[in-house]
């Protein structure tokens, strides 16, 4: 499980952006976002750069936990 901190997640639509770009990296990503936490858990095979890199790519700053 990779954890990333994601100060500027701030809404539903924020999850679906960054499960999205997740997805299109990892297909059989289990994405878990937790808003009022500003956490997303990730279990995938893809590392933690590729995953941060895409969180980044949809506009956010992912931090690891």
């Amino acid at each position: 499980m990779i954890e990333f901190n994601v100060q500027d997640m701030t809404c539903g639509h924020c999850v679906g952006r960054i499960t999205k770009a997740i997805n299109a990296l990892d297909i059989r990503a289990r994405v878990e976002a937790k808003i009022a936490e500003k956490k997303v858990s990730i279990e995938s095979e893809m590392d933690a750069d590729q995953l941060a890199q895409a969180i980044q790519d949809a506009g956010y700053t992912p931090l690891p936990i």
